[in-house]
């Protein structure tokens, strides 16, 4: 038992460690979210750019120095990484207006996704045990969808929002639980300290 204890001590470390430092970077990406929402898409937007340089500098690597690929195979992969590159460039070119191009799409393509679920799930209204629900999620997800198509700002804001008030709501409550389970972990120690051996 003497060996038990300390390793269930510091897996109690562990993951309150884990668990508060989850909860403060999600709690302060939620707050620059919502305090500097302009300033924090850039940001993602730099990040994803980043992203697409990189990956086209793996596509183009890819291309180069892989002896076991066709031409074709080679070529497709260079031209993709060049196309990865041009278009992270272009990015960083001008972050302010490929972040709202980027936000644009992003929402555009979720309203789509709505739209084809709810055309999906009135095809699947005959097979469903209950019509009555996948009916109304099939409207409301029909609508969701449409309203998203025509207020795309409107959407996009209302995304930022709810995002930036989900990281704090959920930084706070990953501190909340951090804290609990140091008090979870003192009763877990006393009980084991008072067990018989």
């Amino acid at each position: 038992m003497s060996e038990t204890l300390p390793e269930a001590k510091s897996l109690f470390k562990s993951i309150r460690v884990a668990l508060a430092v989850s909860g403060v970077v999600a709690l302060i990406a939620g707050l620059v979210l919502l305090i500097w929402p302009v300033k924090s898409a850039v940001i993602v937007t730099a990040i994803f750019a980043t992203y697409l340089i990189i990956a086209g500098l793996v596509y183009i690597g890819l291309g180069i120095f892989s002896g076991a690929k066709g031409g074709w195979s080679r070529v497709g992969h260079i031209v993709l990484g060049l196309v990865y590159i041009v278009a992270g460039v272009i990015a960083y070119a001008n972050l302010g207006a490929a972040a709202a191009t980027l936000a644009f799409v992003v929402v555009f393509f979720i309203g789509i996704s709505w739209i084809v679920d709810g055309v999906v799930s009135l095809s699947l209204l005959g097979r469903d045990g209950s019509r009555v629900w996948t009916l109304l999620y099939a409207l409301l997800s029909i609508i969701a969808g449409i309203i998203v198509l025509f207020s795309p700002i409107i959407a996009g804001l209302a995304f930022w929002l709810l995002l930036g008030i989900s990281l704090v709501a959920l930084g706070i409550v990953q501190i909340v639980r951090a804290i609990t389970l140091g008090k979870d972990e003192k009763a877990f120690t006393a009980a084991q300290e008072g067990a018989p051996a």
